[in-house]
């Protein structure tokens, strides 16, 4: 029988004394950290301090000089980002990584796309299928799935991007500046769709420069300075001025 109060107890995402260098420069200095599944945590620091590039390492597009990656438990030690992915890590980035011309339902299977039949034939309408319910559960309002990426606005292929990194996580989704370059009512759209990953039981890892936003979405702040840990803060215990001292390292 499995032991459920064990597997629910084992973080989705764990990183010990994890460091970075660039020839002989310290990125990342000795980081830890745990989420679980269910949580999200904000990474929080100035520019420069550090937190794109953890973001990259967890996903596999750098690799740790030193220090210890699991993923449910298990160590991984990922070369590049596909096997990240194939673990069940999935990125948003600022950018999007969407094909502009092509449909929603196609940027959502692009590169496994889903086929039928002895030739191979594209399932289009069972992609078509898929990427409607997962919307619809996500409540991330566009016109169909078979809208084109460049016709929709911000927020929505914003909601795509997340809708298409929630679909393919098994585990963890990390956020890059999710909102950045939304108005402020496609952001409370996206963090309406962020908040829904949490029933998912998805473990989520966003950087935001907003402090509004973080205190709004998530559960513990990690706070990077010139990347160094400087701590990690329960939301609901801590303010803005602990925060703020925090990342700049100055007192209030």
């Amino acid at each position: 029988m499995e032991n459920t109060s064990a597997s629910s107890s084992t973080p989705a995402l764990a990183l010990k004394d994890v460091r970075k260098e660039f020839g002989g420069i310290v990125a990342i200095e000795n980081f830890n950290l745990d989420i679980a599944r269910g949580e999200v945590v904000a990474l929080v620091g100035d520019n420069g301090a550090g937190k794109s590039t953890l973001i990259k390492i967890i996903a596999g597009m750098y690799q740790p000089t030193s220090g210890e990656i699991r993923l449910g438990g298990e160590p991984v030690h990922f070369t590049d980002a596909s096997q990240s992915q194939a673990k069940g890590v999935q990125v948003v980035y600022q950018d999007l990584a969407l094909a502009d011309s092509q449909s929603v339902y196609m940027n959502l299977f692009l590169g496994r796309e889903k086929t039928r039949g002895p030739f191979g034939m594209l399932d289009r309408s069972g992609m078509i299928a898929e990427t409607e319910k997962l919307v619809r559960d996500l409540d991330v309002r566009i016109p169909s799935a078979s809208s084109v990426i460049r016709d929709l606005s911000g927020g929505q292929r914003q909601g795509v991007a997340i809708a298409r990194a929630t679909h393919w996580a098994k585990n963890l989704v990390l956020m890059d500046e999710p909102t950045a370059a939304l108005g402020v009512a496609e952001t409370a759209k996206v963090e309406d769709i962020i908040q829904g990953l949490k029933a998912r039981n998805l473990a989520i890892l966003i950087i935001s420069h907003s402090l509004d936003q973080v205190f709004r979405l998530s559960d513990r702040i990690c706070v990077l300075r010139r990347g160094k840990q400087i701590g990690v803060r329960e939301t609901k215990n801590t303010d803005k001025n602990e925060i703020v001292s925090m990342i700049t390292g100055l007192s209030n």
